[in-house]
């Protein structure tokens, strides 16, 4: 029996030092992969501080929401006018106001109510501000 032998390769083998393309990666490819992985990394840290700064601000939000309602809280005498103060770095402002109850709406006998608007308005930052609106009713004797 004869055997064939295949014709010898035309390429040398990269293993044994020839000139040929070995097999890995070229410094083109490793630079191109470094500067996608660059530009993720970019885009994930600016996500990340994002993020952060609308946390900040929605505390400041959640921080204003509660000095606003200790305010309208503590509004005990009712009577129109309005005043103001500082909680922190917080400036509030308090405003009530009466708001004219129509006949058709008021008891015949009995006492009458007195409709009021009480507007919180809470600023902090120089230009964030936050306004709370609520209406009381308060109840007062009519005179015999």
């Amino acid at each position: 029996m004869t055997s064939v032998s295949s014709p010898p390769s035309p390429r040398p083998s990269p293993s044994w030092g020839g000139r040929g393309r070995a097999s890995g990666f070229a410094l083109l490819e490793v630079l191109v992969a470094l500067t996608i992985l660059a530009v993720a990394i970019v885009a994930f840290m600016q996500l990340s501080s994002q993020g952060l700064r609308l946390l900040h601000l929605s505390d400041d939000y959640q921080q204003a929401v509660v000095v606003a309602d200790r305010v309208a809280r503590a509004t005990d005498v009712i009577e129109e006018g309005a005043d103001a103060g500082q909680e922190g770095r917080f400036q509030w402002e308090r405003r009530v106001t009466l708001v004219p109850v129509p006949e058709e709406l008021t008891p015949g006998a009995g006492p009458r109510l007195r409709l009021y608007a009480l507007s919180v308005a809470v600023r902090w930052g120089g230009s964030r501000t936050l306004e709370l609106a609520s209406l009381r009713t308060v109840t007062r004797a009519v005179a015999p």
